[in-house]
């Protein structure tokens, strides 16, 4: 197959994938991992750190833009112990990425004063930050906007408080600890969302010092402590990702071992896709993906233990491979199915009634086309079509997928794909 060497630009064409793939770190565990190293002026190590991801690039440099001083070692990020004041203020002209939230809450907290760029990443309709605004009052901080920048200020520092949130919001929780964290008194977290993320969040935290307890599902305890020390700590794996490659074996019809597979998180969607026609073995530390074929999916999206919001798209793909009607509503983000637009292009028959999407699956039968990575989980769905199209398919705006997935690129190959171009 020629391949399309612009930057940016993926293009992928009929394959079946086979072999053995290792998961990357988690992109959503490590940004918020990065976000509270602030919180301390020690040494931290991330281990199993997902360096090439463009969101964690760009976290570091704000890291640096703050004067924090970082160092690469093959598969770790060392955040080195302060020898400088940092700054306060993020002064940032380059793309902006949604946790500038959560290190505006790490700032406020540590220093009782913080200026961030207002947040970016996906557009995934109405993500207003009225919660984390609502949060950091709530503690005690003053926050106002500053033409692009969102400041808090606490000047006698941050306060323990019961903070409840009306939605199991990720980010929230997650801010909440942070600025929990180093708060006078107690804080609790009423209706949190409780995902491996945040749990990998707390036991990063709890290893510095912090005093964090879980109480299942309907709130989070924390006893404010005055300083944390450093920590190596490992990222957990990236569950997006191992959901990709399951997916991407059964669509192309193909056989993948995916090592630590991280099944305890996933529960709810493999018993989905085993009902969906995954033929899944459980190896000694990796799920063996062999054979099975893609049938009809009715699924909704909703809190952990549930379906991520971010799994739908890459579902919207395996449905397009099955013979029949499957539909998807995603309660998190109602009307998140914009690349079914782009995958009509290449013969996916769909419709939306309400907050509904429905995939009029016709067994496979797409065709390559080019199509437009709307966002990083829009991305990899078009990605996952275009390995099951006749022809080439050619995906622009392929940064998007960049943002989520480490060696993208290498990995198909390596699993016999046939694709090129550039994703970073």
């Amino acid at each position: 197959m020629d391949l399309l060497m612009v930057n940016n630009v993926l293009t992928v064409s009929k394959s079946r994938l086979e072999g053995k793939v290792a998961l990357a770190g988690a992109k959503n565990s490590a940004l918020r991992l990065l976000a509270a190293s602030i919180l301390s002026e020690n040494s931290i190590i991330l281990e199993n750190y997902p360096s090439q991801l463009l969101d964690a690039q760009v976290h570091v440099d704000m890291l640096h833009a703050l004067g924090k001083q970082t160092e690469l070692v093959n598969d770790d990020v060392i955040i080195i112990k302060e020898n400088t004041s940092i700054r306060t203020d993020l002064i940032w002209d380059g793309r902006s990425i949604r946790n500038t939230l959560l290190i505006l809450g790490a700032l406020v907290s540590r220093f009782g004063e913080a200026k961030v760029p207002l947040p970016g990443g996906c557009k995934l309709g109405e993500r207003k930050y009225d919660l984390h605004v609502m949060l950091l009052e709530k503690l005690g901080a003053t926050i106002w906007e500053e033409g692009d920048y969102l400041c808090a200020e606490a000047r006698s520092g941050l306060v323990g408080s019961d903070i409840h949130l009306p939605l199991r919001s990720t980010g929230a929780t997650e801010n909440a600890i942070i600025a929990g964290s180093l708060a006078r008194g107690t804080t609790r977290i009423w209706n949190p969302h409780i995902r491996p993320e945040i749990i990998d969040l707390i036991t990063m935290l709890n290893g510095m010092g912090a005093r964090i307890k879980v109480f299942g599902q309907e709130h989070i305890e924390i006893s404010g402590v005055e300083r944390l020390n450093g920590i190596r700590h490992r990222v957990i794996a990236d569950n997006m990702e191992a959901i990709t490659w399951l997916a991407a074996a059964v669509i192309t019809k193909g056989d993948i071992e995916i090592h630590d597979f991280p099944y305890n998180d996933l529960e709810v969607v493999l018993s989905h896709l085993k009902a969906g026609g995954a033929k899944l073995y459980q190896g000694e530390r990796s799920l063996i993906v062999r054979g099975g074929c893609c049938y009809p999916l009715e699924l909704s999206t909703g809190p952990h233990p549930g379906i991520n919001s971010d799994v739908q798209p890459i579902l919207a793909a395996w449905a397009a491979q099955a013979q029949g009607e499957s539909r998807i509503v995603d309660l998190r983000f109602p009307g998140r199915y914009g690349y079914a637009k782009e995958m009509a292009r290449m013969g996916v028959d769909y419709k939306i009634s309400g907050d509904m999407l429905k995939i009029i699956g016709k067994g496979g039968g797409l065709l390559g086309a080019e199509v437009k990575a709307l966002d990083l989980r829009a991305g990899i769905a078009l990605t996952l079509c275009g390995l099951a199209a006749e022809g080439e398919t050619v995906i622009t705006d392929a940064w998007q997928i960049g943002r989520g997935y480490v060696d993208l690129i290498p990995k198909l190959k390596s699993l016999g794909a046939n694709c090129g171009g550039s994703i970073g």
